[in-house]
């Protein structure tokens, strides 16, 4: 046969090499894809661990971040890594501790206190914080104006509500007084106990004026200067992104004067309404801590993985407000007999199931040394009575109504129980309306409603944290309700700092409240949240107020 010439020899074995090389790349590159596949990625907690990122589902979208307009739970919780008062929240207790006021005097008479801010104290943008921002700032939170629905949370000092409900109109006689950029004084009413723990609140933080009047009137409601790209915040965080429905990212501020112990490099807050879809991105890996831990796996957690889940009490009280303006709900007896008419050791024990204690008045025991003595109790045969005396005998010609709740699973389930339990109990109908957190605090703000689910967290330990949020006309009374005595007790109780005194007034005040009923207290709040061992310095308190700048995440060799 014909042999290859020595040139056709020569193409033979190029080929043969370059296939060779060919098959061998080949080979290669199957073996890595496959240990590529193999290759568990990293979770985002895990990541987060290595980085200082903090991942935390946060019960919703946010209204607005604006301190003296946001009134709910969700956007309080991201303002504090926003924002510092004169005084912090201790990351354990809530004790009173230094912010931007590195020490205070107090007067003999209680009625005097001396704020001495910190020099380095500076704005995002690199402004100095002074003595005028907080003064000017307090001017703006009482604005008639503004419509601060917290504007209340100042009426201690002298003149504020005055100044609020426009009786007077120069800003001058209201009880604050720059002395000098680094000193603050504010004069009070009367003394006031619990005044360090009041100022505590977002509604005592300063906003920037110059960035607020740079996107609008400073009284405009619906000025952006709290979008990322105009915020400007005197906080541990600085508002890098606002993705509405699915992130809001703050990133650490080098300008905040103890910067050099914040540890977190961002935060990542998650609007994620539904406590399921939080459990399973906590599951996944997707976050360190969820807001709440689904009703229904919160036993199952506490026997199988109790590492992940923390309960802890809250000085909060869940219930329901009464729009007592709309028939027949403006007649007591009708509010009585459905008050009377809810089982609320059921709710607690098959419902919520997470150690919360039925109320059956308003304020929680022990809040502040104080402990209602009168409450109503449950008696279907005497609310049946109370309805048929109103005009409603067994529920006949009772018209039907809405119970309005914001969208998440344990508000709904509740709900659908006292439905039942007014139906069963009183023959009453009631139809389920839910709504989204900024269209249901709109509809409740502007009283667009029957009834409707509320909650309350007292912003200080103090019984006036709850009591004084049913005095007339209060920004987050919202039923309607006015009672002139009952505003004159809680005046008094605010007006003398025997404590004796004071919670005499309260115990009167609370006993007409649990009378007339405009709202309907239902339980003391616990809180079970899930979240990661790595997560410390996030320590579980009565308020549910959280210092970022103690947090720090430990790495882990796996996130659990």
């Amino acid at each position: 046969m014909t042999r290859p010439t020595k040139t056709e020899q020569q193409k033979i074995l190029i080929e043969s090499i370059t296939r060779s090389f060919a098959m061998s790349f080949l080979v290669l590159f199957v073996l890595l894809l496959g240990i590529s596949g193999c290759t568990k990625r990293e979770t985002r907690v895990a990541v987060g661990n290595r980085e200082q990122t903090f991942h935390i589902g946060n019960g919703g979208e946010p209204s607005d971040l604006d301190p003296h307009t946001a009134i709910g739970e969700i956007e309080h919780d991201i303002m504090l890594a926003l924002f510092e008062g004169l005084v912090n929240g201790d990351p354990k207790t809530v004790d009173p501790i230094p912010g931007v006021a590195e020490r205070w005097d107090i007067s003999d008479d209680g009625l005097i206190y001396t704020f001495h801010l910190r020099k380095n104290a500076r704005w995002s943008n690199g402004d100095p914080l002074t003595a005028h921002d907080f003064y000017n700032s307090y001017q703006r939170a009482l604005m008639p104006s503004l419509g601060n629905q917290y504007s209340y949370m100042l009426f201690p000092v002298k003149n504020a509500e005055e100044f609020n409900t426009g009786k007077i109109s120069d800003f001058s006689q209201v009880g604050f007084k720059v002395l000098d950029d680094h000193t603050l004084r504010i004069i009070l009413q009367s003394p006031t106990p619990y005044f360090l723990s009041l100022i505590i609140h977002n509604s005592w933080y300063p906003v920037h004026l110059p960035t607020v009047e740079k996107f609008g009137k400073i009284d405009d409601r619906n000025n952006r200067w709290t979008r990322p790209q105009n915020f400007v915040g005197n906080g541990p965080f600085v508002l890098k992104e606002w993705k509405v429905n699915s992130h809001i990212l703050a990133e650490k501020s080098s300008t905040y004067w103890d910067a050099a112990k914040v540890k977190l490099n961002k935060i990542y807050f998650y609007p994620t309404e539904s406590s399921d879809t939080e459990e399973r991105m906590f599951r996944a890996g997707q976050i360190h801590t969820t807001r709440e831990c689904p009703q229904p796996k919160i036993q199952v957690y506490k026997a199988t993985k109790p590492h992940l889940i923390e309960t802890y009490p809250l000085l909060s009280t869940y219930y329901y407000r009464i729009n007592v303006t709309r028939p027949p709900l403006n007649d007591k007896r009708v509010r009585q007999a459905l008050t009377m008419a809810i089982d609320r050791k059921a709710i607690v024990e098959n419902i919520t199931r997470g150690g919360q204690i039925p109320a059956y008045n308003l304020t929680p025991p022990g809040t502040g040394g104080y402990n209602c003595e009168a409450a109503f109790s449950e008696n279907i045969d005497k609310a049946r009575k109370l309805l048929a005396e109103a005009g409603f005998p067994d529920g006949k010609n009772f018209p039907k109504f809405e119970l309005l709740f914001n969208t998440l699973e344990s508000h709904r389930a509740i709900a659908e129980a006292i439905q039942q339990m007014w139906m069963k109990n009183l023959n009453v109908e009631v139809t389920l309306r839910n709504e989204e957190w900024k269209v249901y605090l709109d509809s409740t703000h502007r009283m667009d409603y029957f009834i409707t689910r509320a909650g309350w967290g007292g912003d200080y330990a103090d019984p006036n944290t709850f009591l004084d949020l049913m005095m007339t006309g209060g920004g987050n009374n919202e039923t309607g309700w006015s009672n002139l005595e009952y505003d004159r007790l809680i005046k008094a109780a605010g007006a003398t700092r025997d404590q004796k005194q004071r919670f005499a007034a309260f115990q009167k005040a609370e006993a007409i409240l649990l009378d007339e009923v405009p709202i309907i207290p239902i339980y003391f709040y616990t809180r079970s949240r899930l979240i990661q061992p790595s997560v410390k310095g996030y320590y579980g308190n009565l308020l549910d107020q959280h210092s970022f700048q103690s947090v720090y995440l430990e790495p882990e060799p796996e996130a659990r």
